[in-house]
């Protein structure tokens, strides 16, 4: 058992909901990553998504692009990316950590050297947003002696066939897109994602984490309680830029923003 899967039998047992947190590595440097890392567990985080840095991160919204930009600008590469959770693990054996990010960086370091990598700095898994699952089984066969998941992502617009064949290759948990477009975006319809979740419960017994939209602690309530899982991204990105210039303030604002949304999906019923 990986521990992907350990940490959702834990929050299943404890009938919790899980926090997944997702930061760009090397925003505003690797450095302050890492204490951002730390800083997301305490405050109750139960998963980090950690993104990989890209120059054309086409699925991304402003808040996020620039996140990348800020960090290639500091010049963070892929096996920056790996250094950060190997330093990061020299504390947490526990808490997992999902690589996130787009097919050309993992093609240019070649799929066995990258997942070899992965692996050896302490990687779970791995979403990969511009790998169609139908194009994935040569990176699938990679991983899977290393017992890391590929993270399969659904969208509002997922046909059932297709929705289907990517239940019965998935693992770890899947994660549904609750909106049209790139990250960030507004108008989330809890109506309709309801809707999409159970029709995607209804083919598979994995976790589901629901992201994209998710921005302050009702709307994390209200989408803890249609899913196992709440991924918040652009709202924390944000955070860090606002506050990119004294670490102190931004590590108290992050505490203080997940622990909001640790308390309202601990109130859950």
């Amino acid at each position: 058992m990986n521990r992907i899967n350990a940490c959702f039998d834990a929050i299943k047992k404890n009938n919790k909901k899980a926090l997944i947190p997702f930061i760009t590595a090397g925003d505003p440097s690797s450095r302050v990553t890492v204490s951002i890392m730390h800083e997301l567990v305490l405050a109750g985080s139960d998963i980090i998504e950690l993104g990989v840095p890209f120059s054309d991160p086409m699925a991304d919204g402003p808040i996020i692009q620039r996140a990348s930009e800020r960090a290639l600008a500091q010049g963070t590469n892929t096996d920056d990316v790996f250094k950060i959770v190997e330093e990061f693990r020299g504390y947490d054996e526990v808490t997992p950590i999902i690589l996130m990010g787009y097919l050309n960086p993992i093609e240019i370091m070649g799929y066995k050297n990258f997942v070899d990598k992965a692996a050896k700095a302490g990687v779970d898994g791995l979403i990969v947003v511009d790998l169609p699952p139908e194009e994935s089984t040569g990176l699938q066969e990679v991983l899977k002696p290393y017992d890391i998941d590929q993270i399969f992502l659904l969208s509002p617009t997922t046909i059932n066939e297709r929705l289907s064949k990517i239940c019965e290759i998935a693992a770890g948990f899947l994660y549904y897109v609750s909106l049209k477009g790139v990250t960030g975006s507004d108008k989330l319809d809890i109506k309709l994602v309801k809707e999409k979740i159970y029709e995607i419960k209804s083919k598979t017994t994995l976790p589901l984490a629901v992201g994209f939209g998710i921005k302050d602690s009702k709307i994390a309530k209200a989408v803890g309680e249609i899913s196992d899982a709440v991924v918040i991204g652009s709202a924390l990105v944000n955070i860090i830029a606002n506050h990119a210039n004294d670490v102190d303030v931004m590590k108290k604002t992050i505490r203080s923003f997940i622990q909001n949304l640790r308390e309202a999906l601990d109130s859950i019923q």
